[in-house]
């Protein structure tokens, strides 16, 4: 029962969009798929981190130590804007493009695990959420493996999350309709991106 609540909590999580998904979804639709596979790869690296934080406590930590989330929120949030800017002049720079094979993008690999894993921890209200989720499912006392298998549940329902979405976002039927519409599609992740770096920023908790 408590795995299954973690696993029920963290699936609502996972399907909420943010900027976790739109990161990997565009490099669906610009990047070759193992770009898209490794930057998801890098994301649910981001969970594991976040889970094995939260598990560990650290809501206590940020707490007793307010700078500590302060600095994390500050470049979190410089980071999700610095990232919204950046697609807003790969925008400008991308002329319109009608063939699906010449819209794609060489990523390094190397670049897309960064990213995927620095969107995932530019957000400190992550651990946060995680904190909350291990304290409203696992009661004091609860043995060590717990927690670790809360975090493997976690990773897991991740994994499933970003195989489907990767399955369905590269189908070809859906890669072509995102280029009658990449430039507004382009403009609105980027907005996005920015919305929530200046959320993050401008929030009070």
């Amino acid at each position: 029962m408590f795995l299954l609540s973690v696993a029920m909590i963290w699936a609502v999580a996972c399907v909420t969009p943010g900027p976790n998904t739109l990161l990997i979804m565009r490099y669906c639709l610009t990047a070759p798929r193992q770009v898209a596979i490794v930057a998801a790869i890098g994301t649910i690296t981001g969970t594991f981190c976040w889970g094995l934080a939260g598990w560990l406590g650290i809501n206590v930590l940020f707490q007793a130590a307010p700078f500590a989330y302060l600095a994390l929120k500050i470049v979190g949030g410089l980071y999700l804007v610095w990232l919204g800017l950046k697609i807003f002049l790969d925008v400008r720079k991308t002329r319109r493009v009608d063939d699906i094979g010449a819209a794609k993008v060489d990523v390094p690999l190397k670049t897309a695990y960064r990213m995927g894993l620095a969107t995932n921890l530019a957000n400190p209200k992550s651990a946060l959420f995680v904190a909350s989720l291990f304290a409203a499912t696992m009661p004091a006392g609860t043995p060590f493996l717990y927690g670790l298998a809360a975090i493997a549940v976690m990773v897991a329902v991740s994994a499933t999350y970003y195989t489907i979405l990767i399955g369905l976002i590269t189908h070809r039927t859906v890669a072509a309709a995102y280029l009658k519409a990449k430039k507004k599609i382009d403009l609105g992740v980027g907005m996005v991106f920015v919305g929530f770096g200046t959320k993050l920023l401008l929030s009070q908790r």
